[in-house]
């Protein structure tokens, strides 16, 4: 399956800490940052520009924020030929800046496909920062003047799965070379979406070269992408022909159902991801002969989503309770993690399946206080530090100890 590359989408991609006067107006009333001779070169030239630009307030999970503005890229000094040129680069005031502050990281990146820039705000040492330093291929801590990487025929570092959620949720939209192909696969489903079970179902049998057995960790990745590509162009297909009939009562626009609409559009995404994953690991485990029950009832009625073997022999008291296996699956962990710690009581050390990249090392290490084991595909592993590479699991090796436990 041909997968894209970064230099596909950007020419290049800068970098910094913010100073306080970077980014705090009641230090500076200037809305600007000094650029560096490398930025120049390979970003924005040593011209007077105006670029179109989104700016994104980029802490995941549904909750990055998008403004578009400008942004100006001009030499204070131009009408001073005498002294040396001073090129800064003034952005417009909007809902990301006035959240912005001293300390913050700045990514600054060009997309190859137009004449705009990527205004990207992180809060530092937080998991988005890693993420979007994993991606790029930025090494150690920001500096505090511009520095700046190119992607330019950078051919060796192709883009997976997470990589591409990434992006996505910094606006890029991604080109999918098998469009054809996909809109062929969908088409029994014409005007609404079908039961996530039976739409991951339909994922594995159009992929059939994948097999669970062969590498469960590369099958997951593969049947995600190929289901989240699925649901996208499909969705795409509702959305077009709902917005064609319109959103009108009594000749007169229909704010709410448009609202109704939009809601579920939203709802939907962020539901169908946890769901499909589920679906998949499912059908891992089914592939290995595991014994589970999918939510099953334990102490205070929580519902790990994987118990091994059981709901039956873990309320069995002749039971060996060191037999018994849960883990809990998020696409994406955050701070929801610490919810897997109230389910099934009688299992000390828990597990948890994630697809979320670069997790900070202070989260890893309360994780692993709480005797909380975390689960990645083995692609996502590099995403993060050698410290924490050592700990964590892959789900070939989870599966290998659910069988050992039930052998």
């Amino acid at each position: 399956m041909k997968k894209g590359y970064l230099s596909e989408y950007f020419v290049g991609v800068s970098f910094k800490r913010l100073s306080a006067v970077d980014a705090e107006t009641k230090k500076s009333n200037q809305h600007e940052i000094g650029t560096t001779r490398q930025i120049r070169h390979s970003l924005l030239g040593e011209i007077e520009e105006k670029f179109e630009a989104s700016f994104i307030w980029f802490i995941g999970e549904n909750e990055t924020i998008i403004e578009y503005g400008e942004l100006t890229h001009y030499d204070a000094r131009k009408n001073n030929p005498t002294r040396s040129p001073e090129w800064r680069l003034y952005y417009t005031s909007n809902g990301v800046t006035e959240l912005m502050s001293e300390g913050d990281s700045l990514f600054l990146a060009k997309p190859r496909n137009d004449n705009t820039l990527l205004f990207i705000i992180t809060k530092p040492n937080s998991t988005e920062e890693a993420q979007l330093k994993w991606l790029f291929g930025i090494e150690g801590q920001l500096p505090l003047k511009f520095e700046a990487i190119s992607t330019s025929g950078n051919k060796d570092y192709e883009l997976d799965f997470t990589a591409n959620s990434i992006l996505e949720e910094i606006g890029i939209e991604l080109e999918d070379p098998k469009s054809n192909e996909i809109d062929t696969i969908i088409k029994p489903y014409i005007d609404k979406f079908p039961s996530t079970v039976e739409f991951s179902h339909k994922a594995r049998l159009t992929l059939p070269e994948v097999e669970a057995k062969d590498d469960p960790d590369r099958a997951i990745m593969l049947w995600l992408e190929h289901e989240d590509k699925m649901f996208k162009k499909l969705e795409q297909n509702i959305i077009e022909a709902r917005l064609k009939k319109g959103f009108v009562k009594n000749n007169e626009p229909d704010v709410e159902e448009f609202l109704k609409f939009s809601g579920s559009i939203r709802q939907r995404r962020f539901a169908r991801m946890g769901l499909s994953l589920e679906h998949h690991l499912a059908a891992v485990f089914d592939a290995f002969g595991l014994q589970y029950s999918r939510t099953a009832q334990t102490e205070n009625k929580t519902k790990p989503d994987f118990l091994f073997p059981g709901q039956n022999q873990y309320w069995d008291k002749q039971f060996p309770s060191d037999k018994l296996v849960m883990m809990g699956s998020k696409s994406t962990c955050k701070d929801r993690w610490r919810q897997v710690l109230s389910e099934a009581s009688k299992i000390s050390n828990k597990h948890l399946f994630t697809l979320q990249a670069s997790i900070t090392v202070n989260q890893t290490n309360e994780m692993r206080a709480n005797n909380l084991q975390l689960i990645l595909p083995k692609s996502i592993h590099s995403s993060y530090k050698a410290e924490q590479q050592s700990w964590l699991m892959n789900l070939s090796e989870f599966i290998k100890f659910v069988q050992d436990k039930q052998t």
